[in-house]
């Protein structure tokens, strides 16, 4: 099988540019892991496209193929806890950053590293949630633990026409939140409308700095954004509020005060899914399977790409020209 060939993008950098380009390798050139895996899909992500386009610094291994999540199934494996024909799922772990990832058809992983499909999502179905998705449960999965359920009031969430964004939506809205969204663009309105949002934030204030404390408006938050964004929701939050904060598409500075905290009580919750432990990432998986509307995946999936219209679509992610989710038929 070590003459077997496939296709597979491939960075590299030279005179300090990221060159992207779909290569023909061998087995052999994967990395020494110990899971073989047969991918069927990948998704584009923010972080994949600062990467491919070499305008974030995520890519810390040369040469690289990118991808942070894949989906697929096991081909080969010493890992006692995996067996050939499994279908898994991957995200996180600095694949795609500082190991090799899932722009490609065959993968070599650490098994450690690969989730069991739930018997209820296919491959496919797999990647049109893939990182975002998981993200967005664990957003929602932190406000709840800190004491939110639909009868708190407003949930608001940035960034809603996004991969994130889109999802959270569609699960808040799902569960029986009332859901207030922020796109930044009256187009999108329609689309984060279909997923269950009731209202939309969008004004000129979000431009604007906001002061230490604005008006109460938000029982919690999920924020994708950052920055000056983050900073107006924590001012406009309720007392006793709750922001779980998953992004930084609009920077990683912070420009607030401690007012929010101090005098409403208000809670700052940070969620990562890259090092999540594997029980929180199963349990993630199997919440998903069953809080995510499987009708709406089509709805947030908004384009189907293969390898060679990757770079492409990373560059229209970036310039805000898409909107919900691209999952990446790597066949």
């Amino acid at each position: 099988m070590s003459e077997t060939t496939f296709k597979a993008l491939l960075l590299r950098e030279e005179d300090r540019k990221t060159l992207a380009a779909v290569e023909t390798l061998k087995l052999d050139a994967l990395p020494a892991e110990d899971t073989l895996v047969k991918i069927d899909y990948s998704t584009l992500n923010y972080k994949d496209a600062l990467a491919i386009t070499g305008k974030g610094k995520i890519v810390r291994s040369w040469p690289l193929v990118p991808g942070i999540d894949f989906s697929g199934e096991i081909v080969e494996t010493t890992n006692a806890s995996l067996k050939p024909g499994q279908k898994v799922v991957l995200t996180g772990w600095g694949v795609g950053e500082k190991y090799w990832g899932g722009y490609s058809q065959f993968q070599r992983v650490r098994g450690a590293w690969l989730v069991p499909l739930p018997d209820s999502l296919t491959t496919r179905q797999a990647m049109m949630i893939g990182t975002a998705g998981i993200t967005a449960m664990l957003c929602v999965d932190a406000l709840e633990a800190a004491g939110i359920n639909p009868g708190s009031g407003p949930v608001l969430v940035t960034g809603a026409s996004g991969g994130v964004g889109s999802t959270a939506v569609a699960i808040l809205a799902h569960l029986g939140y009332d859901v207030t969204a922020l796109t930044r663009s009256a187009a999108k309105h329609d689309f984060v409308k279909g997923l269950g949002a009731r209202a939309f934030a969008d004004d000129p204030s979000w431009a604007e700095a906001p002061r230490a404390l604005e008006g109460q408006k938000w029982a919690a938050a999920i924020d994708t954004v950052g920055s000056r964004v983050l900073a107006r929701v924590l001012a406009e939050m309720n007392y006793n509020g709750v922001v779980a904060a998953c992004g930084l598409a609009g920077g990683a500075d912070l420009p607030t005060t401690v007012m929010p905290f101090i005098l409403r009580g208000v809670k700052l919750l940070g969620v990562d899914s890259v090092m999540l432990p594997y029980e929180q990432r199963v349990r993630a998986w199997r919440r998903i399977a069953t809080d995510l509307p499987m009708p709406m995946l089509e709805q947030i999936n908004t384009r189907t790409v293969r390898l060679p219209e990757v770079v492409a679509a990373a560059n229209a992610l970036l310039t805000g020209q898409l909107r919900g989710r691209v999952l990446v038929d790597v066949n």
